[in-house]
């Protein structure tokens, strides 16, 4: 039994459970391969930068591409570190293998973030200047 709006109460009809939204169902396969409530949080979380950043597409009708992009994204625009881009990249990869059951292509093309990039060093010519100074202007006795 259900209440239909204007029949003026409940009626004979059963009106049918509503579908899963994602996020809940994301949230229910997290809880039942025991994820912790850090990592749930974290998942959902990129998983909804994703969809944002996607123009609030349902993931189904987002591709390889799409993924690739946002990662690299991340990467490029937000200057984020690599690690940070891999715990994006396991989020989405959960969300596609696990909830949707979808399979992505490899993702050969996401651009990263270097992993180490070198301190800007001293100007070229500073350590010769330093030791000509030092030496003249301080004498051993």
């Amino acid at each position: 039994m259900g209440y239909e709006r204007g029949s003026g109460g409940v009626s004979g009809t059963m009106v049918g459970p509503r579908p899963a939204r994602l996020m809940d169902e994301v949230r229910r396969c997290l809880r039942l391969k025991h994820y912790s409530l850090h990592t749930e949080q974290a998942y959902v979380g990129w998983i909804r930068r994703f969809i944002l950043a996607s123009g609030k597409r349902h993931p189904r009708e987002i591709g390889g591409p799409e993924v690739e992009r946002f990662l690299s994204s991340l990467a490029v625009q937000a200057r984020m570190a690599a690690s940070t881009q891999n715990q994006a990249l396991s989020a989405l990869l959960f969300l596609y293998r696990e909830v949707l059951s979808v399979d992505l292509p490899w993702l050969d093309n996401v651009t990263t973030q270097d992993t180490h990039t070198p301190a800007p060093g001293p100007p070229h010519g500073y350590f010769r200047a330093v030791g000509r100074f030092y030496a003249e202007h301080h004498s051993v006795i």
